[in-house]
């Protein structure tokens, strides 16, 4: 790392400006990184040519310097000229500073700092209450780790400590942990303040509403905490303690409300009481229930009904029987490249039906049903072989292993006729594919069923509605891939909901971003002569990515007087790292505000 020299011939008068680089290997060679500029050390002894820069001592007392090289002449007697050691120039306390910058600037932008302020900071306190909220949420966003890593690692790691004002030692984790206990109670009026938000920013409108269920998760007994117990695992690990997350959201994925169940809570038992929910929170209105067919039963259904709403949501496939005749005519509406879709009226009653088949999950379910009947088939052998070879003669050993083999292959069971019958040799198994069941198969595969009672929308409005759920999915993803959402670290009850709750704030400040780079699409890719080469569009996580790499370092510049001056700056930014900051509204701030000894810039003895 070293300054590197500038000339600049101006107004006839030649100029030395001054940058601070450092090497770095390319797959081209050695290049020079742009690190900031330091703009231009005088070599003029005319005052008007003099550049001042302004710092600080370790009072916090601001004074304008004039920087020389220690080789130039200056005017002598000047108390404002510091003969800089160039030779000696360093850099020191590089922090990650893009990042967590960007997670404070969507903090803001919702208004989340306003809404913490009056939320939490009532009481006196050594640090804010809403800063800490607001680290948590960073954190979440950023890099999730528990409370003990934001304190030992990552944090002092961040220029949160400048961007807050918050010394390092003050964030540990017994004030993270308070902090989650003076948020949880907030959950409601959060949750309207962000909804009224979204609305505001992007124009968000909640009459749709996609509601989906994930579960997570924990390692160990967890015997403080009586929401965890072993239920269906999203997670496939049904040997480990867990609990379910509903979430709702609009079409768009914005958030729109949560709620803690039971980890042995079935998901069809969870609607009558997020009804509830959201009646008390925003009262009763005329909305739209987007659902999966496991959260769908008559009882669901009549009680959305009761409360004037409509919903569009999946059905069990063994109801698609009686629909066989629908199935084999040949009027579908084509809606894209693989997708059919049509619909179907019910007699006399207020739903009906949309038929919906695409080529790529038929695809995907005839090479599933291929490898369970390989694998029914081969078990079957294996039992037909062990029976006539004499080994199993016990009729009721060989009923349950039969059985046995069945119930682990309930995807495929019912396309096989399975008979054990008697002989002169003894006791011989049989099978055979069932009379017409390959037809069916053929039918039923790549095909599924919504129910509705929507009266507008043609078929293929209806089946677009339906595919928003995917948003609830990606909401889903990014809580547990992005966000980590995993309480890993927490035993009690309360703890785990608010974990939970600080996610959800991570999930807010990563869907403002995902859709401002929506709204304004960045490119990310490698500029050439004709445009842009493997050009995407910003991610959050790539969006993320990127800014990470800005840092905040002080550059110390020592001096023939024995000082030291402290310029806190942040490194120069990228031509990609500009067209991103540019496409989010976002202006990187010239300096970082000066708030201790140990900040900003200073001059010291």
């Amino acid at each position: 790392m070293f300054l590197r020299q500038n000339r600049r011939k101006k107004d006839g008068k030649e100029h030395i400006y001054w940058s601070l680089v450092e090497t770095v290997r390319t797959p081209q060679g050695p290049r020079q990184k742009l690190l900031c500029h330091l703009g231009e050390l005088n070599q003029s002894a005319q005052a008007r040519w003099l550049k001042t820069v302004e710092v600080f001592n370790e009072q916090g007392e601001s004074e304008q310097l004039k920087l020389f090289p220690s080789q130039a002449e200056v005017p002598a007697g000047d108390p404002e000229v510091a003969r800089v050691l160039v030779n000696r120039v360093r850099l020191e306390r590089t922090r990650q500073f893009g990042a967590c910058w960007l997670g404070w600037e969507l903090w803001k932008r919702l208004e989340l700092d306003r809404f913490f302020q009056q939320a939490l900071d009532g009481e006196a306190a050594d640090v804010s209450w809403s800063l800490v909220a607001a680290v948590l949420a960073i954190n979440r966003l950023c890099a999730p780790g528990s409370e003990l890593a934001v304190e030992q690692r990552w944090y002092p790691a961040t220029a949160l400590e400048d961007l807050l004002a918050i010394e390092a030692g003050k964030m540990n984790d017994t004030r993270l942990y308070r902090c989650l206990d003076r948020i949880l109670p907030h959950k409601t009026a959060l949750e309207r303040h962000l909804k009224q938000r979204y609305g505001e920013l992007f124009g968000a409108e909640f009459d749709v509403l996609l509601y989906d269920l994930t579960s997570t998760y924990v390692e160990g007994a967890a015997e403080k905490n009586p929401m965890m117990r072993r239920g269906y695992s999203r997670d496939h690990r049904p040997d480990c303690e867990q609990m379910v997350i509903a979430l709702i959201v609009n079409h768009e994925g914005f958030p729109f409300s949560y709620e803690t169940f039971d980890g042995n809570r079935a998901d069809v038992s969870t609607m009558e009481s997020v009804l509830r929910m959201v009646e008390r929170k925003y009262g009763k209105a005329r909305r739209i229930w987007v659902m999966d067919r496991g959260i769908v039963s008559e009882e669901n259904l009549e009680a959305i009904r009761k409360r004037g709403g409509q919903y569009l949501v999946g059905t069990p496939r063994s109801q698609m029987k009686r629909l066989e005749a629908e199935l084999l005519r040949d009027d579908w509406v084509q809606v894209r490249d693989g997708v059919e879709v049509k619909q179907v009226a019910i007699p006399g009653g207020q739903e009906r039906y949309i038929l919906c088949r695409t080529a790529g999950r038929k695809g995907k379910e005839e090479a599933i049903r291929k490898r369970f009947s390989d694998r029914m088939e081969a078990a079957l052998k294996r039992l037909a072989q062990t029976i006539a070879q004499g080994r199993l003669k016990d009729r009721n050993k060989m009923e349950r292993r039969l059985g046995r083999i069945q119930a682990t292959h309930p995807q495929v069971n019912d396309l096989y006729e399975v008979a054990l019958g008697d002989t002169a040799e003894g006791v011989r198994l049989d099978w055979k594919l069932k009379q017409g069941a390959a037809a069916w198969r053929d039918l039923r595969e790549g095909a599924y069923m919504l129910r509705t009672n929507l009266q507008a929308g043609s078929a293929e409005q209806l089946w677009s509605k339906y595919m928003q759920l995917t948003e609830a999915e990606a909401s889903f993803r990014a809580l547990k891939s992005e966000l980590s959402i995993r309480p890993l670290f927490h035993q009690k009850e309360p703890r785990v909901k608010a974990h939970v709750m600080v996610a959800f704030l991570g999930y807010a400040l990563w869907v403002t971003l995902k859709h401002l780079l929506k709204r304004r699409p960045a490119i990310l890719g490698r500029p050439t002569a004709s445009g842009v080469e493997d050009a995407q569009p910003f991610s959050p996580l790539k969006a993320l990515a990127l800014l990470s790499t800005l840092q905040s370092a002080d550059i110390v510049l020592p001096t023939t007087d024995g000082r030291e001056i402290r310029l806190r700056r942040i490194t120069e930014p990228t031509a990609e790292q500009n067209s991103l900051l540019h496409q989010l509204g976002l202006t990187l701030p010239e300096r970082l505000n000066f708030h201790s000894k140990c900040s900003g810039d200073s001059a010291v003895a």
